[in-house]
């Protein structure tokens, strides 16, 4: 995208979601972990709830920021098309190599097929064609077509329970034991990143495409608006269909949504206008790198078995002063931290990775 376009607050946003990823994503002990970093356990929503929805919200706003210039100049479609999914195919591949090292190195029982990183580049391809191929009315007709007909999906599908929603059991169905949960007594599974709850994932990208929309051309008070619009169509909605990220329910995606489009109004204003310093751009500019460079890290320290005594040893002293749950989120910081330095040095040179 060309300088003008390019929003530090976006950037930043950007990165401190795949920070706050790092964060969730790497505790001490699974055994001790303070209840807002953990994901609800069904129905619900946490802060950790949060962070995927705001990277997919900004992917679609990055979207916007990208290709709006062109398709507002009617450049040709098809090289934006294609720009659009060879990156979503390395996304897709990359997601699966890391599946790939953390079954092999890790001795997982299986190998998973879905994943964060493959559903990032399934909405990135989505909404990447529906940006460059739609008017913004038929975006917002789209996407609240995702909305309802998901909505209805689900409703259809009988209970919305674990075991029994309808995203579960074409989980199971399609993806067996390569899913993320699979009990081959029951034949029941379930992924938080299957299939049908990807139609949710894809409308918060496009509902982020119109918030990039609105910032583009600097149309701030619709960007509070449809914030606030948003969210509290979110809160009445889970009145009915309750917030669930694991089904990512069309009331999650409303007031996640929201709660995103704020955030970014917010950010506009302290960042872009204001002067704020942009914290977490560094993990912005090289979010995917900074995600698999985190991940691959995590895996060969696990499986290496250099993670179990690095954990005892570096930070075992912390129990004895503040308690296991203490040590268990000062690891994770401190794993945030060393990667918030590789970040930076590679700002600072000039080093961005791009898949």
């Amino acid at each position: 995208m060309s300088a003008n376009q390019r929003y530090a607050s976006v950037d930043a946003l950007r990165g401190l979601s795949v920070a706050a990823m790092l964060l969730v994503n790497n505790p001490g002990d699974w055994g001790h972990v303070y209840a807002p970093l953990e994901h609800a356990a069904w129905n619900g929503c946490t802060p950790t709830d949060l962070i995927f929805p705001f990277f997919l919200f900004i992917v679609g706003v990055s979207i916007a920021l990208a290709f709006g210039a062109r398709i507002d100049a009617h450049a040709p479609q098809a090289p934006m098309a294609k720009t659009v999914l060879v990156r979503s195919f390395r996304i897709i591949a990359l997601g699966l190599i890391l599946h790939a090292l953390a079954w092999w190195l890790m001795n997982k029982p299986e190998f998973r097929i879905p994943g964060v990183l493959q559903r990032i580049g399934i909405c990135f391809a989505f909404t990447g064609l529906v940006a460059i191929y739609l008017k913004q009315r038929t975006q917002l007709l789209l996407l609240a077509v995702l909305l309802a007909g998901y909505a209805a999906l689900l409703s259809w599908g009988g209970s919305l329970d674990k075991a029994g929603n309808l995203a579960s059991r074409l989980d199971a169905a399609l993806f067996g034991r390569f899913a993320l949960e699979w009990n081959a007594a029951s034949g029941l599974g379930h992924d938080p990143e299957g299939l049908l709850s990807t139609l949710g994932a894809l409308a918060t990208s496009v509902l982020g495409l119109q918030a990039g929309h609105f910032l583009r051309r600097a149309q701030s008070q619709n960007l509070w608006m449809l914030g606030l619009l948003s969210a509290g169509a979110g809160l009445l909605w889970a009145e009915f269909l309750p917030l669930n990220k694991q089904l990512w329910t069309a009331s999650f995606v409303l007031w996640t949504g929201g709660l995103g489009t704020l955030t970014l109004a917010a950010a506009h204003q302290l960042i872009d206008k204001s002067g704020v310093p942009a914290l977490g751009r560094s993990f912005g500019v090289n979010a995917i790198a900074a995600y698999a460079g985190a991940w691959m890290c995590t895996v060969f320290l696990e499986g290496f078995g250099v993670m179990k005594p690095l954990y005892a040893h570096g930070f075992g002293w912390i129990t004895p002063l503040a308690g296991p749950f203490a040590q268990s989120l000062a690891f994770a910081l401190a794993f945030v931290a060393v990667w918030a330095v590789i970040v930076d040095q590679m700002d600072r040179r000039k080093i961005y990775i791009k898949i």
